[in-house]
């Protein structure tokens, strides 16, 4: 019998009490079940590989594409999805509530919410207006006890702002407004992400992995509870099609196509 969103959002939260366990991320109801079907336990959305299946840039989506998409790969997989929400497609606290209730139906685990302003020249919400933004989502999610886990988001080291004391003082600011997960998207070093996981101890940390380094064991060790890919997934997938199609247009060969997965295969598995 397939899961109830009840059981996934139970399942969610049972994951993140102890280990480390990877949440790689689909960009399509396809990869979303391709990745269920290697075993994964759960899944997270990736706001950039969303966008590029609908032809726009990352950060360039709407809270109308976000959630059909959210609501179509929720129902479609029987493990929990954690949704990359971006800003709450929001500035403002009380409308990220909204927005947040509202992804909340579509029947997620989890969701982040980040304080990236978009814009480079100045790329953070002000300090309380992030914390507010957190607390605002907080509210939004425990409205009708969903049990959906709330992540908060430092994207300080990810657009240039190189400052980790900064990172921890946000996290642990988004942590006491009711952030279950805490992240901060390009911390690397093993320095890096020991301080963090220090710094909000108990509560788990999500690490973005999107290339080499360390691996799920090293960063287990380092305490980190979750491993996400962003929008790695995605542009493994675009690599494929692009190396293809530039071959046939530059010239007019097609022997990149022997490198495909074999169409049998993926009939097997979406059977």
């Amino acid at each position: 019998m397939p899961l109830t969103t009840a059981d996934k959002r139970a399942a969610f939260k049972k994951l993140h009490e102890s280990g480390c366990f990877i949440i790689p991320n689909p960009f399509d109801v396809g990869s979303a079940l391709a990745l269920q079907h290697l075993g994964f336990k759960a899944l997270a959305s990736t706001s950039a590989g969303f966008a590029w299946t609908i032809g726009k840039a990352d950060n360039d989506v709407t809270v109308d594409d976000v959630c059909h998409h959210l609501t179509a790969v929720c129902a479609a997989a029987d493990i929990p999805v954690n949704a990359d929400y971006e800003d709450g497609f929001a500035v403002e606290p009380e409308k990220v509530a909204v927005n947040v209730a509202r992804g909340v139906k579509t029947g997620v685990a989890g969701l982040s919410i980040e304080d990236f302003t978009g814009d480079a020249a100045k790329p953070l919400f002000e300090h309380k207006l992030a914390v507010e933004r957190i607390r605002a989502a907080r509210r939004a999610i425990d409205a009708d006890n969903s049990g959906v886990l709330l992540t908060g988001r430092c994207e300080a080291i990810l657009r240039g702002v190189q400052d980790l004391t900064l990172v921890i003082e946000r996290l642990q600011a988004y942590s006491e407004a009711g952030a279950d997960v805490l992240y901060a998207p390009g911390i690397k070093t093993r320095e890096e992400i020991s301080a963090v996981v220090k710094a909000v101890a108990p509560k788990p940390v999500n690490l973005l992995i999107g290339g080499g380094g360390l691996s799920m064991q090293e960063v287990a060790d380092l305490g980190v509870r979750r491993i996400s890919v962003g929008g790695s997934l995605a542009r493994m997938a675009w690599a494929g099609v692009m190396k293809a199609a530039k071959e046939m247009a530059e010239k007019g060969t097609f022997t990149e196509f022997a490198n495909g997965y074999p169409g049998g295969e993926l009939n097997k598995m979406f059977k």
